[in-house]
């Protein structure tokens, strides 16, 4: 492997991307113009549905075993019930405002925990001492979470950033490549010394190098009209971000290594892209989902992406609690770069 060869193709790709004016200006206005929007739209709002945690409890079907829930609460349709295992499960769910409330169901004394920073909290609080005021009804027993309230902003922007990222990635990478491969500029640069994994590695860093290059633009620019709230390590989360551009750009090399059809290959990311847009929680929180969806979705790079981001800026986790996520980053890129090196055709 020749760094040279590597370095060279690498800044060809960027003098490309930079010339093309519209491209580049669009991947600076598309996800602040989204980011404004959904800033405004949403501030000072959330119109998620109620999340009610029940634990012990392991599956939907048993949820109200052993409860006191009431029979019109249980059939309210503003309220979801979420299922959980332990009470240190429930508490962190709760704190973080991935569930509203937390009662106990086998608890003699109707026992709950709700965060006194969570606005939806205290009315499905109000709701759950409704439904225990019966005669027959021990009044329920409150305790109280310290929490800081999440605004939606906090919450929904790394989702963006991340789905903007994927876009720019799977296109930026996958649908160039099958484009030179098409017009006949890779059937010339098989006629050089460079190797498949030289130029499908220069061509990876140099679109996690713009897409890095954005990304740090459109957060300091955002930062200064929604002054976002980062609880962990500003570097920790530019990091992931710069994981999960590595591995999302793999798998758009992985789709391109021998498409020859721009057709074909704009469906094949179109196939990959929008399941992980739906299901790695870009736009909601699949928390309360069927156990199937929630396990499909670990099977997506931009989950891993999303939980470590949000861990780290909406929880101050640092490089060791997103471990996992990291390292399933790093094997997502080096599993789909060595494919895509295996599998490159330099022609048609």
């Amino acid at each position: 492997m020749s760094i040279s060869r590597i370095w060279i193709m690498f800044r060809a790709r960027n003098k490309e991307f930079f010339r093309d004016r519209a491209a580049f200006g669009w991947n600076f206005a598309f996800p602040f113009l989204i980011i404004v929007g959904f800033g405004i739209i949403f501030s000072g709002e959330d119109f998620q549905q109620y999340k009610i945690g029940v634990f012990p409890q392991s599956t939907p079907e048993v949820i109200f075993t052993g409860t006191h829930l009431g029979k019109e609460l249980q059939d309210n349709q503003s309220l979801k019930f979420v299922p959980i295992k332990t009470r240190e499960e429930g508490l962190q769910k709760i704190k973080h405002h991935k569930i509203d409330l937390l009662i106990e169901a086998q608890s003699a004394d109707n026992q709950y925990w709700v965060n006194d920073a969570s606005p939806k909290g205290k009315i499905v609080e109000q709701l759950y001492r409704l439904s225990l005021l019966p005669p027959d009804q021990v009044p329920g027993r409150q305790s109280i979470v310290d929490g800081t309230q999440v605004r939606y902003i906090d919450w929904f922007f790394p989702g963006i950033m991340a789905m903007n990222m994927m876009f720019s990635a799977l296109w930026g990478v996958g649908y160039v490549v099958v484009r030179y491969r098409k017009n006949g500029a890779l059937k010339r640069l098989k006629a050089t010394p460079l190797t498949a994994f030289e130029y499908l590695s220069a061509q990876m860093l140099s679109r996690i190098f713009l897409l890095m290059f954005t990304f740090s633009i459109v957060y300091f620019g955002s930062d200064l009209i929604f002054n976002f709230r980062m609880l962990g390590s500003l570097l920790t989360f530019l990091f992931t971000f710069f994981l999960g551009g590595l591995s999302l750009c793999s798998i758009g090399l992985f789709l391109a290594a021998r498409g020859a059809s721009e057709e074909f290959t704009s469906g094949a990311l179109n196939f990959i892209s929008w399941p992980m847009m739906f299901l790695s929680e870009v736009w909601f929180s699949l928390e309360g989902a069927p156990h199937w969806v929630q396990q499909l979705a670990w099977l997506f790079p931009l989950t891993h992406l999303l939980k470590a981001a949000r861990k780290v800026m909406n929880e101050g986790a640092g490089l060791f609690d997103i471990q996992l996520e990291c390292l399933l980053m790093i094997v997502t890129t080096l599993l789909f770069l060595t494919l895509a090196a295996w599998l490159f055709s330099w022609i048609e």
